[in-house]
């Protein structure tokens, strides 16, 4: 969705994203869509270009369910025409020296499957999400050698069916807004993260059981969360501080490390514990947490009785704290991914440099990390308004490809350079789009993944 384009072509079914920016407009800060995107379908190869010269090593990318199956199941048939893109896409990555990591569900439930049962709402979607990745294991697995089953579960559930700012749409609370008033109640967003586990431990099981040991790859999830820093010294803002974690990573993580969670069947829960070869850390910032007194109606946010403030700027990244916090955790696991994403006004270098420094003092094995994103993108409910790529993109004049200044710094940074100057690249004029896009603080980021396995 964010990349591909192509949305209706090609044999690809509707996802609900493309319902979702047809029929919610308003919600969607620029009012686009991702049906041409950066027409990642058609020039796919450019950018395994880009990314060979750039001196990287692997690429992870996402297959979107509807366009290997259309209609959500695999007894409706399958898009071999999906099958094909996908293939080649694989092959000319690993022609040219970059490894696979794929993304098997990122938020793009088909539209068949929501319109037949609700998608994640319904535990049916459990065994069609199993023959989809079954699908995928099939026809990838014998090249793709890292997999991940779920990327960010918790904005999915809280984002899609409790906010109502994202795909389905679907909103926990009556809010003062004509566009926003449908009334779900407090209980669907517990639904879809209930049905989101069962699907990873469902995948994970089968690939275990039946393509691990022949295919020889590895299995993991992707999870999201901030760290939370009290608001005050008082012992409610404390207690906070912990609801607010628990809240946005423990609820996916202790059911994987634990097989702790309510309403689990014994079986269930045992094929939960342990389902993983890594874990995917997506951290983004730091927030202030500060206590809240309950209500009279029940939503996500009260269930947390916590209130998530304005970052910390002074104090934006604590990894030292939150690798503390995860080894305590998972007692288990030698190393975890960790994903940094942070946004920083353009030019900054000292940031830059002192991410690296810091992840080293404090004993982090860096193994790799992967830049959120190569080209600026479809950034779901910002659409096109905010720009994450190492790449500009021109969407005026046929999405012409500029690079940043963090082109140039990640080279260096990969050719393990002594120095890294955080210039624009010498002898290029900047073109004037992205000279505008400059002027008005363009925002770069930067996602690192510190990878390792259990």
């Amino acid at each position: 969705m964010q990349y591909e384009g192509e949305t209706n072509k090609h044999g690809r079914g509707p996802a609900i994203w493309d319902t979702f920016t047809v029929e919610h407009t308003e919600r969607i800060n620029d009012r686009s869509n991702g049906n041409v995107a950066v027409d990642f379908y058609h020039r796919y190869k450019e950018e395994v270009q880009r990314m060979k010269e750039m001196g990287m090593d692997a690429f992870r990318f996402s297959i979107s369910w509807s366009r290997v199956l259309p209609h959500g199941r695999l007894s409706a048939g399958v898009n071999e025409e999906g099958i094909k893109f996908y293939n080649d896409l694989i092959d000319d990555l690993l022609k040219n020296g970059l490894q696979p990591y794929v993304t098997l569900f990122h938020w793009d439930t088909p539209q068949a499957l929501e319109d037949k049962y609700g998608g994640f709402l319904s535990p049916n979607i459990v065994n069609d999400f199993r023959d989809f990745v079954d699908l995928c294991f099939q026809n990838f697995g014998d090249r793709v050698k890292k997999w991940i089953t779920l990327n960010e579960p918790w904005m999915f559930s809280v984002q899609g069916y409790d906010m109502g700012t994202m795909a389905p749409g679907r909103i926990s609370v009556v809010v003062n807004d004509p566009h926003r008033s449908l009334n779900t109640g407090a209980t669907e967003v517990y639904t879809v993260s209930h049905h989101l586990l069962l699907a990873h431990a469902a995948a994970v099981k089968l690939y275990k059981e039946k393509y691990q040991s022949c295919q020889g790859g590895q299995i993991g999830i992707t999870l999201v969360s901030h760290w939370f820093e009290p608001y005050s010294n008082s012992e409610a803002d404390q207690n906070a501080t912990k609801r607010s974690l628990d809240f946005m990573l423990g609820w996916f993580m202790d059911p994987l490390t634990n097989g702790d969670y309510p309403q689990f069947t014994a079986e269930e829960s045992k094929m939960l514990k342990g389902s993983y070869d890594f874990i995917g850390i997506n951290y983004y910032t730091t927030y202030y947490a500060q206590n809240i007194d309950a209500n009279y109606y029940t939503t996500y946010d009260v269930n947390n009785n916590a209130s998530s403030l304005k970052e910390a700027l002074n104090d934006p990244i604590r990894e030292k704290s939150y690798k503390d916090h995860l080894k305590n955790v998972l007692r288990s696991i030698n190393f975890l991914i960790y994903s940094n994403n942070y946004i920083i006004k353009l030019p900054n270098p000292s940031n830059w440099d002192s991410i690296s420094i810091y992840c080293s003092e404090h004993g982090v094995d860096v193994k790799g990390f992967f830049a959120w994103s190569l080209m600026d993108n479809f950034e779901w409910g910002s659409g096109y308004a905010v720009r994450f790529g190492l790449y500009y993109v021109d969407y005026k004049n046929d999405l012409k490809r500029y690079p940043k200044q963090s082109v140039k710094w990640f080279k260096q940074f990969l050719r393990r350079d002594s120095h890294i100057w955080f210039g624009m690249l010498k002898g290029q004029e900047m073109p004037e789009c992205l000279r505008q896009d400059l002027k008005s603080k363009l925002l770069a980021s930067a996602k690192w993944d510190f990878t390792a396995e259990r």
